[in-house]
């Protein structure tokens, strides 16, 4: 990890952003900031950004609706800052594709341990194919409606897709042919909330074999690739 990545500090208190942006600097990080979405759209957008610090109480657009607008439409890390202890705006942000979260008050310390840790994390993933030009992706004998989250068989009929479904066969296809660790795969679907020893990626690999394998129990769609992950073996378009 270069020393020189470019952090965007999105928070309307100016306390915290010139705090945070003088600490990061001490530690060799470039730095930008933005009182509100609007303005941290227009960096996104002007500047080579490599992670966002992002700041979910704010007046006007919050950063919840950023998140998923920085999710939809660039590549770039996010970690959200919430005063709230409770765990609504934290599963939501996860949800919306934040890779982690600190809640405030923090110490500096610990954020940018997250902020390492992420870009650590994002830096060792194997990238993505190209971003589909449809809301339709055809792989096997399936098609996956992005739009409507669910996937759709040769006979025409959908299935739905819970939420973590959703988000880990958008992962296969967007590295098809390629081994996914259990640790890239919960980084790619929940930015790390779950813990370390935490099974729910076999979990949920178990529940979408069994929507589209023809037999789950030996699998050639999503196969196990002893020691390294899983892998999604067939072609995909779009």
């Amino acid at each position: 990890m270069e020393s020189s990545n470019h952090i965007l500090i999105v928070d309307d208190h100016r306390d915290i952003r010139d705090s945070l942006s003088k600490y990061l600097a001490q530690h060799e990080y470039r730095t930008s900031a933005a009182a509100d979405a609007a303005e941290a759209r227009k960096l996104i957008d002007q500047s080579a950004i490599d992670l966002v610090v992002l700041d979910i109480m704010m007046p006007g657009e919050d950063g919840l609706s950023l998140c998923r607008h920085i999710r939809q439409t660039t590549e770039l890390p996010v970690i959200l800052l919430t005063a709230i202890a409770d765990d609504t705006d934290r599963v939501i942000g996860l949800e919306m594709g934040a890779d982690d979260y600190l809640t405030k008050p923090f110490n500096p310390r610990e954020l940018l341990a997250r902020i390492k840790s992420v870009l650590r994390r994002t830096h060792s993933l194997p990238p993505r194919s190209a971003p589909a030009e449809s809301d339709k992706i055809h792989f096997g004998k399936w098609t996956f409606d992005v739009a409507q989250r669910e996937v759709i068989g040769q006979d025409d009929v959908a299935i739905p897709l819970s939420t973590a479904e959703f988000h880990l066969l958008s992962a296969f296809l967007e590295r098809p042919k390629m081994v996914l660790s259990r640790d890239q795969l919960l980084d790619i679907t929940s930015g790390r909330s779950a813990k370390v020893f935490d099974r729910a990626i076999d979990n949920q690999v178990s529940r979408l074999r069994k929507k589209l394998e023809d037999d789950p129990k030996k699998p050639t769609m999503i196969k196990t690739v002893w020691g390294g992950g899983y892998m999604l073996t067939v072609e995909v378009s779009r």
